[in-house]
C-alpha cells in the first residue's frame, strides 16, 4: 500500500520467488476459484503443480524434499495468495505446511524421511486432526483417546472443522494418551488416512470459504502402529502445539492483512467506473473520506504484518507480538470488507462480486488459530 515499499526482510531472493508465485496463482490458482467454490473442494492438481515448482512447503529442509528457505519464503507466498482473492486453496496449504512443520520439528528421523518427501511434492495431502465437538481453544480436555494395544495404540474418537478433511492423507491428530492428566496426557500422532476405522463425515457447511473441505472424522478403533506416535514419547502433544502457534498466527495476520489490500483494490476499481449523480462515485467526498482510511489500515497492518515476519526471521518473535497481528489485524479485516461493501450498494450483497465473498470469509478469522479474545488473555498475561 506503499509506494516503492520494500520490507527490511525482503532479498533478490524472495522478491524471485514472489514473481514466480504470483505467476502460479494467476494460472493455477485464480482461474479454478469459480469450480472449487461450485465443488466445495480444491483439486490434487494445484497440490502438484506447487510441489513440482518448490513453493509447497517452502521453507521445510531440502533433506526432505522441502525447498530450504525460512518464514519469510511461506510469508510471500501466503501474501499472493490472499492479496490475489484466493479463498479456497491458501487455506488448505497452510494446514498442510503447520501439519509439515510439526513433523520436521518434532518428529523422529525415520518419521521426517516417511513424510516429508512426499509432502513437498504434492503427492500427499495433510491436515491437522485437533479440533472436537466439545473441544476447540481447550485441548488440554480433548476425547479422542489412543490406547495402547499390543505394539502399537487403538485411537478412538471424533475431530470436526477439519481443513483438507476429505483430501488428506495424512493427519497430524491429538489423542489423550492418559486420561487421567490434562496437558500432561496429550500426544501427537502421524495419522495414514487409509488407516481401517477411519472414515470421512459429512462437508460441512459453511458460512464462507466455500472452495475449501472441512469435514468431520471418525476414528473407530484405527489400529496404529509405535512409530505413529510423533516424535516417539508421550505427554509431548499439548506442549508442542502451544510452541507452534506463534508460527500459524504470525501467517495469520499476513493473511489477513493481503485480504485488506485485496479488498481496498478491488473497492477503488469499482468506484472509479460506478456512477453516482452523473458522477464517479470516487469523485463524491464520503467515498474518498472512506477510501483514505481504508487505505490507511490497509497500510498499518501491512506494516504490522511485515514486522512479525522480521522477528520470525530474526528469531525474536514471541508469543503475544504474534497474538497481537492475529487479533488486531483480523478485526480490521472484517471491518474493512464491511465498509468496502457498503461502497459497492446493492452489488455488493451479490455474491459475483469478490466482495461479498470477502465479507462472509473474512468472518472465521477472528476465530481460527485461537480466538481473538484468547490472543488478548495471552497478550495480557505478559503485561
Amino acid at each position: 500500500m506503499i509506494d516503492n515499499y520494500r520490507p527490511h526482510w525482503m532479498t533478490e531472493e524472495l522478491e524471485s520467488l514472489r514473481d514466480l508465485a504470483r505467476r502460479f496463482v494467476a494460472e493455477q490458482v485464480t482461474p479454478n476459484q469459480e469450480r472449487w467454490y461450485e465443488e466445495g473442494a480444491t483439486d490434487r492438481a494445484v497440490w502438484r503443480k506447487a510441489g513440482e515448482l518448490g513453493i509447497l512447503l517452502s521453507d521445510i529442509s531440502t533433506d526432505y524434499g522441502g525447498s530450504g528457505g525460512g518464514f519469510a519464503h511461506e510469508a510471500v507466498i501466503a501474501h499472493e495468495l490472499c492479496v490475489a482473492g484466493d479463498a479456497s486453496w491458501r487455506t488448505g496449504k497452510q494446514i498442510h505446511v503447520i501439519a509439515a512443520h510439526y513433523i520436521e520439528r518434532y518428529g523422529t528421523e525415520a518419521q521426517k524421511q516417511a513424510w516429508l518427501p512426499g509432502l513437498a511434492s504434492g503427492e500427499l495431502i495433510a491436515g491437522m486432526g485437533m479440533t472436537e465437538p466439545g473441544a476447540g481453544t481447550d485441548l488440554q480436555n480433548i476425547r479422542t483417546r489412543a490406547e495402547k494395544h499390543g505394539d502399537g495404540y487403538r485411537i478412538h474418537g471424533a475431530k470436526t472443522f477439519i481443513t483438507n478433511g476429505s483430501l488428506a492423507d495424512v493427519l497430524v491428530v491429538a489423542a489423550k494418551t492418559d486420561p487421567g492428566e490434562k496437558a500432561r496426557g496429550v500426544s501427537l500422532f502421524i495419522f495414514d488416512t487409509r488407516t481401517p476405522g477411519f472414515r470421512v463425515g459429512r462437508r460441512l457447511k459453511k458460512i464462507g470459504l466455500h472452495g475449501s473441505d472441512t469435514c468431520e472424522l471418525f476414528f473407530d478403533g484405527c489400529e496404529v502402529p509405535a512409530e505413529a506416535l510423533l516424535g516417539g514419547a508421550e505427554g509431548q502433544g499439548f506442549y508442542q502445539m502451544m510452541r507452534d502457534l506463534t508460527y500459524e498466527r504470525a501467517l495469520a495476520g499476513i493473511n489477513c492483512a493481503a485480504v485488506i489490500e485485496h479488498a481496498f483494490q478491488v473497492t477503488r476499481d469499482y468506484v472509479r467506473e460506478r456512477k453516482l449523480f452523473g458522477k464517479a462515485l470516487l469523485e463524491q467526498q464520503n467515498t474518498r473520506f472512506e477510501l483514505a482510511e481504508i487505505k490507511t489500515i490497509a497500510t498499518i497492518s501491512r506494516l504490522l504484518a511485515d514486522f512479525t515476519v522480521e522477528r520470525m526471521v530474526e528469531g525474536t518473535l514471541d508469543t503475544s507480538l504474534a497474538s497481537m497481528s492475529k487479533w488486531w489485524i483480523s478485526d480490521q479485516q472484517c471491518e474493512v470488507v464491511h465498509r468496502c461493501l457498503q461502497l459497492f450498494g446493492g452489488h455488493g450483497y451479490m455474491l459475483e462480486y469478490p466482495i461479498a465473498r470477502m465479507f462472509i470469509d473474512a468472518r472465521i478469522e477472528p476465530i481460527y488459530a485461537g480466538s481473538n479474545e484468547t490472543m488478548k488473555d495471552l497478550i495480557g498475561r505478559s503485561l
